[in-house]
């Protein structure tokens, strides 16, 4: 059973339409219609609050599109990597793990926990691959090359906000080297034009109503580099959500 299949039989059930939904989640009305045809993947529940809306204006249990959007998202994963694979390789998350600043390891550990073949732990593995050379993926390591990780990575660390990197190899002289990677736009010096789309997002009160003035600013930092394509309305309503789901961004001193 698929998220959009619940949905719309639950709208049946209830007597509502597409629109009562829209409001409720503080969602457009095409945005909806698109989710329930398969124009538009269900998003990643980690990454919005729309499937708590959802559930309640639905009168669901709390969590329960979250679950089938998850459920949903795995199993097209395992489809496009072939139901041969597993995920990460135990030796190399071991490995990961292991590795992970001090101060950062009980927070990666819960990640990886609650959330098998993430997004960081992906980008992690890949990446300290990346930094030694090793041209393989995470699911075709040989035990040499397993080795060979072990010995140059010394440690890691990333910024959950950022999912900006440092690690820290060790050369064959003892001496340690320094690698730093970052995954977000820089703000540029001169004032770029406001995008239509963010006009779009500060109109709809239904998805920019409580917007402060801090999150304004952000939004109106970002920058995009694509030439054939423009960022919509919803694409900010989104940005919103993750900026303000403390999984995504702590206060200073947490972990």
């Amino acid at each position: 059973m698929d998220v959009a299949f619940v949905i719309r039989k639950r709208l049946v059930d209830l007597g509502l339409e597409q629109r009562d939904l829209a409001r409720a989640a503080h969602v457009t009305e095409s945005y909806v219609s698109q989710l329930l045809t398969g124009k538009k993947a269900p998003p990643a529940p980690n990454r919005t609050a729309i499937y708590n809306r959802m559930d309640a204006c639905l009168k669901l249990p709390s969590g329960e599109l979250a679950k089938m959007a998850e459920l949903a998202r795995k199993e097209e994963l395992k489809r496009e990597l072939g139901d041969t694979l597993e995920p990460l390789f135990p030796q190399l998350r071991a490995l990961i793990l292991r590795k992970c600043r001090a101060e950062r390891g009980r927070r990666i550990r819960s990640i990886v926990e609650r959330q098998p073949f993430g997004e960081v732990e992906r980008l992690v593995a890949q990446k300290l691959l990346d930094v030694a050379g090793l041209s393989s993926d995470t699911f075709h390591l040989s035990a040499k090359q397993l080795a060979s990780l072990d010995a140059l990575i010394e440690t890691w660390d990333i910024d959950l906000a950022t999912f900006g990197m440092k690690i820290v190899l060790t050369s064959g002289l003892g001496r340690e080297q320094i690698k730093e990677f970052e995954f977000v736009e820089k703000e540029p010096e001169h004032e770029a034009e406001e995008e239509s789309g963010l006009g779009e997002f500060l109109q709809d009160t239904s998805m920019s109503g409580d917007i402060t003035q801090e999150e304004l600013d952000f939004l109106k930092r970002l920058r995009f580099r694509f030439k054939d394509k423009r960022p919509a309305a919803l694409y900010y309503y989104r940005e919103l959500q993750n900026l303000r789901d403390p999984l995504h961004f702590q206060s200073k001193g947490s972990r």
